[in-house]
């Protein structure tokens, strides 16, 4: 057996964490049990949701073709990802084991832990480390009975180099929304690569929500830039794009998107100082820091400076 193969054990992880070691999170992949009395199933947080299809329902080809928007359930949890179903991972979850940054190991659901439980679903991974996940196999089964694919509306993507921007507005304002955008890639001629649309169910249980209500997730998909200028405009064609969802009652998903500018993030996400808030009391030695948080503490930390055009 080699040693990426041995599972990682909780004792292991928490001698990790305390003595600020590395560890490699892909040894925790393991499905640990199944409960069919409570109808759980508990995995380890690396596991790949088609290992748990696997185990779960092994003579099922649909459960283990289903597309999920991260490959591990870890990484689903940490950003609240939309699964098959339009539902978020929340719903799914009965509880969760990870290790605070002070190496202590800690059961953490809904009733017992509300506060922590809403800020590491969907917390970008920054309030330790995750070792299980419980999820709820009646849960799973109607998120694979429900599953919808993405609906394509403009082209497929190219294999040149792209960007993916995704904007997340009111049902009713789709047709809207992609009119707009087909209008602003043409006054700033970038090609507008691919749009596809699917339902996102409403989330009212984590701190970082990014779907107060019921909405569609809008991919947009552009032609990179070639060059310096190129990318300057495709950055401002961005923050457009960003404002034209906002125009119409929506947004963006804060997970994946980081053009915003500050003022769109914090029309969009008023709790995100808070939830920066929370994030440093829990980890005040700051040893949970990523490039994500790096991005949004400098977008909402730094002094604004004053803009000046040359004549």
């Amino acid at each position: 057996m080699t040693a990426r193969s041995i599972p990682l054990s909780a004792q292991e992880l928490c001698q990790s964490v305390r003595s600020a070691c590395a560890f490699d999170p892909s040894r925790l992949d393991r499905v640990l049990g199944v409960d069919e009395t409570r109808r759980v199933v508990e995995v380890q947080s690396a596991t790949p949701w088609k290992a748990l299809a696997e185990r779960l329902r092994p003579d099922d080809p649909r459960a283990r073709s289903v597309q999920t928007t991260y490959a591990t359930i870890g990484e689903s949890l940490a950003c609240n990802a939309a699964g098959p179903d339009g539902r978020p991972t929340v719903e799914h979850v009965e509880s969760f084991t990870m290790v605070t940054p002070d190496g202590q190991l800690r059961r953490v659901d809904r009733s017992g832990n509300p506060a922590l439980f809403a800020l590491v679903v969907g917390g970008q991974g920054l309030f330790g480390a995750l070792y299980s996940v419980t999820l709820r196999v009646d849960s799973l089964e109607r998120a694979l009975s429900e599953a919808q694919t993405p609906t394509p509306v403009v082209g497929s993507v190219p294999t040149q180099k792209t960007r993916k921007l995704v904007l997340l507005v009111p049902q009713e304002r789709v047709d809207a929304l992609i009119a707009g955008c087909r209008e602003r890639c043409a006054e700033w001629r970038i090609d507008l690569a691919a749009v596809t649309v699917r339902r996102i169910r409403s989330d009212q249980e984590t701190f970082l929500r990014y779907a107060a209500r019921e909405c569609a997730e809008v991919s947009v998909v552009l032609d990179a830039g070639a060059h310096l200028g190129a990318e300057v405009r495709l950055t401002q064609l961005r923050h457009s794009l960003i404002d034209l969802a906002i125009g119409h009652g929506g947004g963006f998903a804060i997970a994946c998107t980081r053009d915003a500018t500050r003022e769109q993030t914090r029309a969009c996400y008023p709790q995100l100082a808070g939830f920066l808030a929370e994030q440093r009391r829990i980890d005040p030695q700051q040893r949970w820091v990523n490039g994500w948080l790096r991005h949004q503490r400098n977008l909402l930390e730094r002094e604004p400076c004053e803009v000046r055009w040359g004549a």
